[in-house]
């Protein structure tokens, strides 16, 4: 099942929210949130259909662009800060349209310790995560494709969960570091390059004793899994 072919059943199986939703002209925004104090900041992102992008390297907590061509795709974003945790979420409370166009290219802080939580229903995420400070992962997408790319050189160990309906997950992971992963798909190829299987998991075994590890848990219902360590 080719990547074309996958984007449009997630967008089609989706398509059913979307009926009498009215196309309208480009629109960009943008939306920069300023460090504070917070030690550890929670981001939920909530995508119904469309691209995403997430990256690091940005001066401030966060910076964000957004391209749509559907009103009610205007993404919303809350902040919430108690001094010690902040909470950001971004959304909107729009449903799938066949045709609509949505794009979120977002940019976090490096330096702020962060759980990262991504639910697209259909569409592609790009999420190039190994310059952050990560504590936790968990990616859900329900059909489309999904790559996140791990290397870098992380300072703490932390988890990953990625869970696909249909479509592919391409996982690129660091070489220097100790990888533990488990990986299942229920109907498709799960593809393993750079690590090795023992005892059910998969690891890196010229680290295996490393201070740091990524242990990684990849479930996939209908399409491939590739794990690639290097």
């Amino acid at each position: 099942m080719g990547r074309r072919t996958l984007l449009t059943l997630g967008i089609a199986v989706l398509a059913g929210c979307g009926e009498g939703v009215h196309l309208g002209p480009p629109q960009h925004e943008t939306k920069i949130l300023e460090l504070d104090k917070s030690e550890l900041t929670r981001v939920e992102i909530k995508m119904g259909a469309g691209e995403l992008r997430v990256t690091g390297g940005a001066p401030k907590l966060m910076e964000a662009d957004f391209e749509y061509n559907v009103p009610g795709w205007k993404p919303q974003v809350e902040y919430h800060s108690t001094g010690v945790r902040s909470d950001i979420e971004i959304s909107h409370p729009g449903g799938a349209a066949s045709h609509g166009n949505s794009k979120w290219n977002l940019r976090f802080n490096d330096s702020v310790l962060m759980d990262l939580v991504a639910r697209l229903g259909a569409g592609e995420a790009h999420l190039t995560l190994g310059s952050l400070n990560l504590r936790s992962v968990e990616v859900n997408l329900g059909a489309g494709e999904v790559e996140v790319d791990l290397r870098g050189n992380p300072k703490r160990s932390y988890d990953v969960q990625i869970k696909g309906g249909v479509g592919q997950a391409t996982v690129h992971l660091p070489s220097t570091v100790a990888i533990s992963a488990t990986a299942s798909g229920g109907i498709g190829e799960i593809n393993v390059r750079g690590l090795e299987k023992r005892n059910g998991r998969w690891i890196n075994p010229l680290h295996e004793n490393a201070p740091v590890t990524i242990r990684l848990d990849v479930k996939g219902g209908v399409g491939q899994i590739d794990l690639v360590a290097e």
